[in-house]
Order: structure tokens, then C-alpha cells, then sequence
């Protein structure tokens, strides 16, 4: 029950605050910012303190091969948001992400295997999305409903995707635990505002921001058996935090997104 409730409330928070990071620094960051693992982390978290490390052990390596599955999700809406409109992108992106879990489950590769396989699929997938437009000015300013109904789509979505985690085990429940949700919504709301563009430049600052996710989870995995849950989840943070900032350099470097806005 607590659970829910951290979620009901957490969920709409963080993608009301990426949302309006949005507007002001740009789609880019806001997909960089919920790149974060601030759902599948604090999951990770509660699975360890009431199941053991072994089973966040396995929970976090389910989150590391969902971090190359996220990378196909990415792609997949790109790729059909260039011809189609966003519930079709969604429904290819979703269909990717679940044809890519699946294909996870299958071949269950090793946790030494999983970090290289993750940073190259976020690398071939950043090669081969399109380049973005340069990022522009909303003509029309957003109807005052447009926030507070992203919020509630993250809340619905969240709450719906984890309440299978408790039967499907640790390893699947992490996978699942990485759908990404926030960056759908924020995907889906800058495609219907603004845009294919501006979903793209979501979708790659996401991926950007993915491999500080992957840090986060690579650590953890490693790091649990010897410095316990506490220990591991601290080394953890400070590795994505530490990869975050490097990639924000990269965004901002790169001119991916504005300086000012």
C-alpha cells in the first residue's frame, strides 16, 4: 500500500518537473532528466530490503538488459513517428520494447554481458536516429490542462506496469520495471504539441541520459553482494550522478539543446 501511495505521488511529481524543465531548457533535457532511474531504482530499493540482495541482484540485472531494450523503444517511435502519428509510434515503440524484453528472457545473457551490450545499443540506436531539428519556440502557447494531464497519465501508467512485478519474478520484474514511461508521456505530449521533431529530441536526450541508468544498475549488480544494500545503492546514485553530469556536458556541448531558453 505504501508503495502505491509513494508512486501515486512520486510519478506525477517527477514528470510535472521534467515537463516543465522542458519548456524551459529544451525536450532534450527533459528526456535526459527522466533517464534517471527514479522509478526502477527506488523499485530495485524496496526489493532488496524485503527480499534480500540476490533478489535485487537479479532485479537489477532484469533493469541493465532493459536499459538496450529501452534503446529499440527509442528507435522503434522515431522511426514510425516520421510516417505516422503518435498512438501508431507508441503502439511500434511498445511492440519493440516488448519483441526485445522477450528476446532477453530467451537468450538470458550474463551480467558481464549485459553493460557492453547496453552501452552499444545506446550508441548504434543515438548513430541511427535522425538528426533533430533545431529546437523551436511553441507558436501556440499549451492549454493550462496540459501538465496536470501528463501527471496523471504518469501516475495510471506506473501504477499499472508495477503491479505484476511481485509474480513474474525478479529478473522480468526489473525489465518491465524500465519500461519508460515518463519519457512516453513526455514523447507522446511534445509529438501532439509540437510535433515528430520534438519527440525525437525527447527520445534522444533520453537515450543520452540512459547511460547513466546504466551505471546506476551495472554498480548496483556488482556491488550488492560485498557492500550490502545500503553500501551499494550509495556507490550506485554517486556513479549515474557522476555519468548524468557528463552527459548534460555532451547535450549542452553538443548543441542539443539551448543554452537559454
Amino acid at each position: 500500500m505504501e508503495d502505491i501511495a509513494i508512486k501515486l505521488v512520486a510519478s506525477p511529481l517527477l514528470i510535472g518537473a521534467a515537463s516543465l524543465v522542458g519548456r524551459r531548457w529544451g525536450q532534450s533535457v527533459a528526456g535526459w532528466l527522466v533517464g534517471l532511474p527514479l522509478t526502477s531504482g527506488p523499485v530495485a530499493f524496496f526489493l532488496a530490503l524485503d527480499y534480500g540482495a540476490g533478489f535485487a541482484v537479479r532485479a537489477a540485472a532484469g533493469s541493465l538488459a532493459g536499459t538496450a531494450v529501452q534503446a529499440g523503444f527509442c528507435l522503434a517511435y522515431v522511426r514510425a513517428a516520421q510516417v505516422c502519428n503518435w498512438p501508431i509510434a507508441l503502439m511500434a515503440a511498445t511492440v519493440a520494447f516488448v519483441l526485445g524484453g522477450v528476446l532477453c528472457e530467451i537468450t538470458a545473457p550474463r551480467l558481464a554481458v549485459l553493460l557492453p551490450l547496453a552501452v552499444t545499443a545506446l550508441a548504434l540506436a543515438l548513430r541511427l536516429l535522425p538528426r533533430a531539428a533545431a529546437p523551436a519556440r511553441i507558436a501556440i502557447a499549451p492549454p493550462k490542462w496540459d501538465v496536470p494531464a501528463r501527471m496523471i497519465v504518469a501516475a495510471g501508467l506506473v501504477v499499472g506496469l508495477s503491479s505484476a512485478a511481485p509474480l513474474i519474478g525478479p529478473q522480468l520484474a526489473g525489465l518491465i520495471a524500465t519500461y519508460p514511461v515518463f519519457a512516453s508521456v513526455l514523447a507522446v505530449f511534445a509529438h501532439r504539441l509540437e510535433g515528430e521533431p520534438a519527440a525525437r529530441r525527447v527520445l534522444q536526450g533520453l537515450l543520452i541520459g540512459l547511460f547513466g541508468f546504466a551505471g546506476f544498475f551495472a554498480v548496483l549488480a556488482g556491488a550488492l553482494p560485498t557492500f550490502g544494500v545500503t553500501g551499494a545503492f550509495a556507490c550506485a546514485a554517486l556513479t549515474a550522478l557522476a555519468i548524468q553530469g557528463c552527459s548534460l556536458w555532451l547535450i549542452r556541448r553538443r548543441g542539443i539543446a539551448p543554452r537559454t531558453r
